[in-house]
């Protein structure tokens, strides 16, 4: 599809139109740190060894440098590494090319056994210790690791927290930033009947002091091109559920609505687009709401976000609008 025919205008509360700018599919280099400016250095002097952090020395596989997990394999001279990298090195050992066999180090599995270790994301606020055999699957869901960035036109590698992620979308992404919790988007296509797998818009709102991001896009389901709008919540799942928001596109007396809870954004991009969670529209219902020949695609979608409340005295939920 060709960018340059899609226009997207956005408002706030007012619901005055500005001119967003659509955003080309290409990765944009970063000059920030990619674990968003977080500070990994650690104030241990070099006689502060102690004695858990020479057995996690131990630990760490020779090969991959990654921590060792049953089972964890030994040659005949002592030296361990990882189940994986067993395969990788054709079953001689990388540190005196002696072959392998088949010894585990039940010793050192049994030592790691009984050590308890900090997160690795302590130094972003973390404060769990967890059993060794633990600490890995903790790690996969700690609500401290670093998000991924939500842009969806490239595979941008970059992490880090929520607001190193907005200054990163905004300076070398070229994101649109608006303040306000309405949204009032135009898309208008002079050739609805060809698209790309996938066309689509980012928009980030800032408000209730959290960011939202807006996606729309275009793509192709089966033969037919459909189009989608949804919103992601740039926080953890848990946080998200405080929030909902409501999409609506329509002309000649007809209107698709949509209410939902924003996705988080530790949910890939391509996961919620895939689960079809938000609003879509098919292209024969898209030619009828832009009206005329149907000969070009003129779409409307307007929205809000709201934050649920509860209610202390009926113990329900009512929604709290930004003003």
């Amino acid at each position: 599809m060709d960018l340059e025919s899609i226009e997207c205008v956005s408002s706030s509360d007012g619901m005055d139109e500005d001119e967003i700018h659509p955003h080309h599919h290409s990765e944009f280099p970063s000059t920030k740190p990619r674990n968003g400016g977080a500070n990994n250095n650690n104030s241990v002097g070099p006689n502060a060894i102690t004695p858990a952090t020479s057995v996690h020395e131990l630990l760490e596989c020779p090969v991959c440098t990654n921590s060792m997990y049953p089972p964890i394999h030994q040659c005949h001279n002592g030296h361990t590494l990882c189940s994986t990298c067993k395969t990788r090195v054709h079953n001689r050992c990388p540190t005196c090319r002696q072959e392998l066999g088949d010894i585990r180090c039940l010793a050192l599995e049994k030592v790691a056994e009984s050590l308890e270790l900090p997160c690795k994301y302590y130094s972003l606020g973390c404060p769990e210790i967890s059993p060794y055999y633990s600490k890995l699957k903790h790690e996969t869901v700690c609500n401290f690791r670093p998000y991924s960035c939500p842009y969806a036109g490239s595979e941008c590698s970059v992490v880090g927290d929520i607001p190193f992620l907005v200054a990163h979308l905004r300076d070398d992404h070229k994101v649109d930033m608006h303040t306000g919790c309405t949204f009032n988007h135009r898309y208008v296509k002079s050739n609805p009947r060809e698209v790309e797998n996938a066309t689509w818009m980012l928009t980030v709102f800032h408000c209730f002091g959290q960011y939202f991001c807006l996606h729309f896009e275009a793509f192709q389901l089966g033969m037919a091109p459909v189009y989608m709008a949804f919103l992601r919540f740039m926080g953890d799942e848990n946080e998200a559920r405080n929030y909902s928001y409501s999409l609506e596109v329509g002309a000649n007396g007809r209107k698709l609505i949509w209410e939902g809870t924003p996705r988080s954004v530790r949910d890939s991009h391509r996961k919620v687009r895939d689960s079809h969670d938000g609003l879509i529209i098919q292209r024969n219902m898209a030619l009828f709401f832009s009206g005329g020949d149907r000969k070009e695609l003129k779409l409307r979608v307007t929205g809000r976000i709201w934050k649920e409340q509860q209610n202390p005295d009926g113990g329900v939920c009512i929604p709290n609008l930004c003003s």
